[in-house]
């Protein structure tokens, strides 16, 4: 906007622009950003460290079974000087541990194919392949050990090539650790498929997509999860088509996301993710002094309140909260506002308004917000920030599917290596 373009501006115009100016920028408190775009806070204004106050204290749990145990008996009376024999009964007073890591060395069994004369006829006879000379010289565990590395702890290439090195003693090449992790992710493909066909009979599922760089362009990791799988997963679009794709024509009851498009129409009822919304309207309470916005945020307190206790509630108590709810919601839509920002979260919020109560009709079954999504994409964007995307869509599939394996073993309560372990070791 130009100088000539100001001047025909009215005295109510130009105030709405100003305003506009001065209103501050979105954080991930008042907007869907990542916490890692916020500007960092003053030092003498951050919040101190260590424990909140009021939170109860934990120790480390003592090991049951100590690999050795050393009593430390008092020889002498600190008293009277005399001597106090072995034999004497004794109370414990205290435990304390110490505990080491052993050094870690590569176990190297060389296989050597021997040939014998035969005594009778003299032909030469050579011994046949070993099966443990077939393929790979790699076993499981370092195969394990180098896909937990670069999957979950977001080690590049080269960073994962220093730490076989220097914790291990082992050399290996950047192509060599290619290689090794392509035959690993092969072995995830059986578990990803079952995490898929369980994903496909669920009543409720929840999903989200975050950006990533795959072959070096822009392309997209998704994540579907029900009560009993979790489905990663990579692809060049963030459209419809990944989903229609992922449910092969399966409809669930429920389905729940945010307000983006292509995440809309795939369930017979949709849950939108009210932390969003609670995002939204935290910006406009900062930057306007409008009431609309305060009260739609008393009453997103209400729904979260009530959530809390949703399992408590009977069904028909579930169902007059609901429409009351409903009923000042539709109070809060319908109120006039000059606020410009206000008018536009009324406008979002009333094209979801049959969706943001759905959890209640399912009590238990139905969370209000997609923060299940968001937690189980997170470890997806910290690899993004770390090592800037893959350098094939084959890696990105192959982490897709670890990613399906380990999450969905997790529901159980299974832990990511022992996950990995076994199902490379299978």
């Amino acid at each position: 906007m130009g100088r000539s373009d100001l001047e025909r501006l009215s005295r109510e115009e130009l105030i709405e622009l100003v305003l506009r100016l001065q209103r501050p920028d979105k954080t991930s408190r008042t907007s869907s950003k990542p916490p890692a775009t916020d500007r960092k806070e003053r030092r003498e204004q951050s919040k101190p460290g260590g424990a909140k106050s009021g939170h109860e204290g934990h120790s480390r749990v003592m090991i049951d079974d100590p690999n050795a145990v050393v009593d430390h008996r008092p020889d002498r009376c600190a008293c009277c000087g005399g001597a106090l024999h072995g034999d004497l009964p004794a109370e414990l007073v205290s435990v304390s541990e110490r505990i080491e890591l052993p050094e870690v060395t590569p176990v190297v069994t060389q296989h050597r194919r021997l040939a014998v004369h035969c005594p009778t006829c003299g032909v030469r006879v050579v011994a046949p392949v070993p099966e443990a000379a077939r393929g790979t010289p790699f076993g499981p565990r370092l195969h394990a050990v180098a896909t937990y590395l670069k999957t979950f702890q977001a080690l590049s290439y080269e960073r994962l090539q220093a730490a076989l090195s220097d914790l291990f003693g082992l050399t290996l090449s950047q192509g060599g650790l290619m290689n090794l992790l392509q035959r690993a992710q092969r072995h995830f493909r059986p578990g990803r498929e079952e995490a898929v066909s369980t994903l496909r009979r669920a009543a409720v599922i929840a999903s989200d997509e975050t950006g990533v760089r795959i072959e070096g362009s822009n392309a997209y990791h998704w994540v579907f999860h029900a009560a009993d799988a979790v489905v990663h997963t990579a692809s060049p679009t963030r459209g419809a088509i990944v989903i229609r794709e992922m449910m092969g024509g399966h409809r669930p009851a429920v389905w729940i996301s945010d307000r983006y498009t292509a995440q809309q129409g795939h369930a017979a009822a949709h849950q939108t993710c009210l932390a969003h919304l609670a995002r939204d309207v935290a910006y406009v309470v900062e930057v306007s002094d409008d009431p609309v916005p305060w009260r739609l945020r008393l009453l997103l307190r209400s729904v979260f309140a009530l959530a809390e206790r949703v399992t408590d509630l009977a069904a028909s108590t579930l169902a007059a909260k609901r429409r009351t709810l409903g009923r000042q919601l539709g109070a809060i839509l319908a109120t006039s506002s000059r606020c410009d920002l206000t008018r536009d979260l009324q406008a979002k919020i009333g094209r979801a308004r049959d969706q943001l109560l759905v959890f209640l009709a399912h009590p238990g079954a139905v969370e209000p917000t997609n923060n299940g999504s968001e937690r189980l994409l997170r470890p997806a964007v910290i690899q993004q920030k770390v090592t800037n995307g893959y350098r094939a869509m084959w890696a990105a599939e192959g982490e897709a599917a670890i990613r399906t394996v380990v999450d969905t073993a997790r529901l159980a309560g299974h832990s990511p290596f022992g996950t990995i372990l076994k199902t490379v070791g299978a």
